[in-house]
């Protein structure tokens, strides 16, 4: 997988906040490149045990869901977290192969692109968030960049401990 360039083509708003959102994606779907179904599935981090390559891409995955499809369209929430394992994406997803994992964040991320893509920054979501507040598409952006960078340097970690492989 190589990566865009984190560079956007234009800088309006959208281009800029879009570009660095698939910078992200891309980023860490370079860091599982190569993870052999044993390392996928190893959690190395005592206090995170439910912390692997693996559970952190399923994580990417239902949080951008969570976003686009639950606060922002309003749709009723069918994600795999409950209130009794709030954390249950991370627990299942050693249960499936990494390369699977993976294409199903990067089908899911093209269609969020074109959701992005539909409709106006300023948007407001259907669903409230704490507190009774109807962030914007904008907003929601700016957190799945946050959200994926930080759980990038997750990856970046397991990564090295895995196998020593290192990189930008």
């Amino acid at each position: 997988m190589t990566r865009i360039d984190d560079t956007p083509p234009a800088w309006d708003d959208r281009t800029q906040l879009t570009t660095f959102l698939d910078y992200a994606r891309d980023t860490a779907r370079a860091k599982c490149e190569g993870v052999s179904a044993e390392h996928a599935r190893k959690a190395l981090l005592p206090g995170s045990p439910l912390m692997t390559m693996s559970g952190v891409i399923n994580h990417l995955r239902w949080v951008e869901y969570y976003w686009f499809q639950v606060v922002f369209l309003g749709e009723e929430d069918h994600a795999p977290m409950t209130d009794d394992d709030p954390d249950r994406e991370m627990r299942i997803a050693v249960d499936f192969p990494l390369p699977q994992l993976v294409d199903e964040y990067t089908e899911q991320s093209a269609r969020y692109r074109e959701l992005v893509a539909g409709n106006d920054l300023g948007t407001r979501a259907r669903r409230a968030i704490r507190g009774g507040l109807h962030v914007d598409l904008r907003w929601i952006l700016h957190h799945l960049v946050e959200e994926t960078a930080r759980h990038n340097g997750h990856l970046d970690i397991l990564r090295e401990l895995l196998d020593g492989t290192t990189g930008d």
